[in-house]
């Protein structure tokens, strides 16, 4: 970095703010020319693809998650915190692993394995979209495997 007044490489750093947004603000001084100066910086994240059953790639959205535990978990005592949670939690775990794109299966099957743990209803709501159950024997199979 240079000093944008003479292009010195030499300054000192005054002070150092951290801002909610993950963005670090940074005070300096040229010790070449003594004008101060403002950088922020900034962690670069990468932006999440979607691969969809029909091949489509699109940005991940967290808020769709967020959409589809709410359909599943209407009327019963699932909280909004705990939906946020959920969310956060499986685009934490997305994240992690470090791809660039991942299928949309992989993220229905981390939520799958999430509400499994929270609500047994709203586990079976949601399971009966995400895998397109048309016969009521699908629901069976589902609930012998909560049972266990």
């Amino acid at each position: 970095m240079k000093c944008p007044y003479c292009s010195s490489e030499n300054f000192k750093t005054l002070e150092t703010r951290d801002s909610p947004d993950n963005t670090t603000r940074r005070r300096k001084e040229c010790t070449n020319c003594s004008k101060r100066f403002t950088t922020y910086e900034y962690i670069e994240t990468i932006e999440l693809m979607v691969r969809k059953k029909d091949g489509k790639l699109e940005r991940f959205d967290v808020n769709k998650i967020i959409r589809g535990l709410q359909k599943a978990s209407e009327k019963r005592p699932v909280s909004m915190a705990q939906i946020n949670e959920l969310a956060g939690q499986i685009r934490q775990d997305l994240m992690m692993k470090g791809a660039e794109e991942i299928s949309s299966q992989e993220i229905g099957d981390l939520v799958m394995k999430y509400l499994k743990n929270v609500d047994h209803i709203v586990y079976i709501r949601f399971a009966s979209v995400y895998k397109k159950f048309e016969e009521p024997e699908d629901f069976g199979r589902l609930l012998m495997e909560v049972e266990k």
